[in-house]
């Protein structure tokens, strides 16, 4: 299980989006989301929903606490 801006990177390009769009689509600015997946800043609670409900994750699978639905059974 990684941290949360590890997991971040890899919802992000497991729906295979730049991070401009996952930013927009987020409704926040591109240089704050890029610092967020960077480890630079923490997003709000309010911010942390919108990621999970936009990858389609719990809170707890994007700060690491799960796996991520898309890690637990890796295909060989």
């Amino acid at each position: 299980m990684g941290t949360f801006s590890e997991n971040l990177k890899l919802c992000r390009k497991r729906r295979d989006v730049s991070q401009e769009v996952a930013a927009v689509s987020c409704k926040i600015a591109y240089s704050t989301y890029r610092r967020y997946e960077t480890g630079e800043r923490e997003p709000n609670l309010s911010t942390l929903c919108t990621f999970a409900d936009y990858f389609g994750v719990t809170l707890d699978q994007l700060a690491g606490r799960t796996p991520l639905p898309f890690l637990e059974n890796p295909q060989p």
